[in-house]
């Protein structure tokens, strides 16, 4: 038997998953489980990185007391965040992604490098809090002063375990400044974009390297040693190789976001996949071309908001029982860290009141359609008509949203209801130089 750990962290919580091996066949038992988010902080909203540390050593000691032999563990989480390390090795606060701050660096950035120039060299759909923007943010503020590089949010956690820095391709993915045909950095853009080229890699690890065994201290702690390996460290790749797809598949990672797409050979760099927000993300041996779509956040925010006592089972069931026939665009910008979901959503539709299953019922059908549309324009885009769409995460549980995709795309649905990225942690630790 092979016992190895997935640390999987989503933007609302956070998973410690002990896999076994047996006989070909992968089990996991979920060991630990926390709630995650960004937290308000007097300059912006932030990750605390401390807490969520903290509950990934809970997570392993719970796991070394059940398995005393574990051969290894990786990290998988959100992109784009990341922390930034100062010569002296003070690490700065992890700012979200979540928080608005970007606006001026945006205009900066197409003002030095044109919009279709940098998606020809990089393939990443244009999101407004995407690291590029985020690190020029931090260079107009001075924080890039005196810094020798940064981490990913898994690389830091990884360090934090082992005291040893490694870079992974699939969350540099998501930076927007990694050249998407040679896998990576561009300092060509980089250069252009006046960042220090001393903080970026040249090279860069890939699902399966090792990092390093558990510092000393961390084994202590934990009451055991082990390898700690890269895994495909975007948690949407590991969700990808934790799913069967076949060449008629389309992946829908539905979670906090939802991530559309499918597997490629190469990426499509083209100007029509710029003008329809298409990005081009690393995977173990492949590209996955996707769309990101705002997702079950606004479910949760709405819940959190109106409703926070009641399951999302029973919100899915009394919205199926809605005669709503409401669409609200659910990528709206305003909807990304607004301070009432209810009425950024009501604004968005033109309306002054809806019932609490009429809201949730409209959200359903405006991700339905949403993913109708992107469906349409990846068969425009790669040339190809697909047969069905396999959908794992969260959203692989919601049987009325899935019925609802269902009718909108007129394509078949499989719903694997499983932690796709967790079991996709647990494969790519295997990889070697994918």
């Amino acid at each position: 038997m092979i016992s190895r750990i997935a640390v999987d962290l989503g933007a609302s919580s956070g998973r410690i998953i002990l896999g076994r091996l047996t006989e070909g066949c992968w089990s996991l038992e979920e060991v630990h489980r926390f709630p995650n988010g960004p937290a308000e902080a007097p300059d912006g909203m932030v990750w605390d990185l401390e807490r969520i540390y903290s509950e990934m050593l809970k997570g392993i000691r719970e796991c070394f007391r059940r398995e005393p032999r574990i051969e290894s563990l990786a990290i998988d989480s959100w992109g784009v965040d990341y922390v930034l390390e100062r010569e002296e090795g003070a690490f700065l606060p992890c700012r979200s992604y979540r928080d608005p701050r970007t606006k001026e660096d945006i205009e900066f950035a197409r003002k030095k490098v044109p919009p279709s120039y940098l998606y020809g060299r990089t393939g990443t759909q244009f999101q407004s809090f995407n690291t590029i923007y985020q690190l020029l943010r931090d260079k107009r503020e001075g924080a890039l002063e005196g810094c020798r590089g940064f981490l990913m949010v898994p690389e830091y956690l990884a360090y934090r375990l082992t005291g040893r820095r490694a870079h992974e391709y699939t969350n540099a993915s998501t930076t927007g400044l990694l050249d998407a045909s040679r896998k990576e950095y561009d300092f060509e853009i980089i250069r252009a974009l006046g960042l220090p080229s001393r903080i970026f890699p040249e090279t860069l690890g890939n699902p399966g390297d090792f990092v390093g065994t558990l510092l000393p201290e961390v084994a202590t702690e934990v009451g055991g040693d082990l390898a700690v390996r890269l895994c495909a460290s975007h948690d949407t790749a590991s969700a990808v190789e934790g799913m069967e797809l076949d060449e008629d598949s389309i992946f829908l990672s539905s979670g906090t976001w939802s991530l559309i797409g499918t597997k490629r050979p190469r990426p499509v760099l083209n100007e029509e996949a710029r003008a329809r927000n298409f990005t081009n993300e690393g995977g173990p041996g492949y590209i996955r071309f996707l769309k990101n779509i705002m997702g079950l956040w606004i479910v949760q925010r709405l819940r959190a908001e109106i409703c926070p006592g009641k399951d999302f089972r029973t919100i899915a069931e009394e919205a199926s029982r809605s005669k709503a026939t409401f669409v609200p665009p659910v990528d709206d910008p305003s909807l990304l860290s607004p301070r009432s979901m209810k009425e950024s959503l009501l604004r968005s539709m033109r309306m002054e009141e809806l019932s609490e299953s009429d809201l949730f019922e409209s959200v359903f059908r405006g991700l339905a359609f949403s993913y109708a549309k992107a469906v349409r324009e990846i068969e425009t885009l790669t040339g190809k008509t697909y047969k069905k769409i396999v959908i794992a995460g969260g959203g692989a549980k919601n049987s009325h949203l899935n019925e609802l995709t269902r009718k909108a795309t007129g394509k078949e649905v499989v719903a694997l209801p499983i932690e796709a990225s967790a079991l996709g942690n647990l494969f790519t630790q295997g990889k070697e130089n994918s």
